[in-house]
């Protein structure tokens, strides 16, 4: 809608989730994932080891990235530049990946993350056959979280809109907190987190939730 168009708080999330291979040295993927910050279209971007992954999925490494648009998120995958850093420091040391875009449409506060601050990562894959009424209530408890849990600074959350490599999940959300501190805080209200999660749980086929601290560019 131009509404939509028009809105300044709206930005593209981009994430993806590697996993390295057990023998190889990452450092110089993320060094060379860091450095497509530079890149005219990037709002920010930030690359680097995940500190806990809970899933069947285990993914050692995150990267994630802001645009304004998805023409910007296109032309940064389509950037000479990055398709180097894939092709030459991504694929020789990955044995997994998968990512996901959503466009964050009523993001309050800067697009930019400042280092030191933790992203709590949520994706969930809906069951197959639950209807749009359903998937309306999942994402209203996710957007709902920003109120129940004081520590969370920015909330963002939207549907994959990339299916091709998000191994089935759709629904999308990054908690900012400011630091460890308040990511410990949100781990000791887990009882709040759980009652919030059984509201939807019947609608989720599986859940995969990482913590990555942004490191200093």
């Amino acid at each position: 809608s131009i509404r939509m168009s028009s809105n300044p708080n709206q930005i593209v999330e981009h994430i993806v989730l590697f996993k390295a291979k057990p023998e190889a040295d990452a450092e110089a993927m993320i060094t060379n994932l860091n450095s497509l910050s530079s890149l005219d279209s990037v709002l920010h971007l930030s690359a680097g080891p995940v500190s806990r992954c809970r899933s069947q999925l285990t993914f050692t490494h995150m990267l994630h990235s802001r645009y304004a648009s998805k023409s910007d998120l296109n032309s940064y995958s389509v950037h000479p530049s990055h398709v180097d850093v894939v092709n030459n420091y991504v694929k020789p040391v990955v044995q997994d990946l998968m990512a996901v875009d959503w466009v964050a449409d009523d993001l309050s506060g800067s697009p930019v993350i400042s280092s030191g601050s933790v992203l709590r990562v949520s994706l969930l894959k809906l069951k197959e056959g639950v209807s749009e009424g359903e998937k309306d209530e999942v994402f209203g408890v996710v957007r709902g979280i920003r109120d129940k849990f004081a520590s969370i600074e920015q909330l963002s959350v939207g549907e994959n809109f990339s299916p091709g490599r998000a191994k089935g999940f759709s629904v999308c959300s990054i908690a900012v907190l400011n630091g460890v501190n308040e990511l410990e805080k949100l781990d000791s209200e887990q009882d709040l987190a759980k009652e919030e999660k059984n509201k939807v749980r019947e609608f989720l086929d599986s859940v995969l939730v990482l913590d990555y601290t942004v490191a200093p560019s």
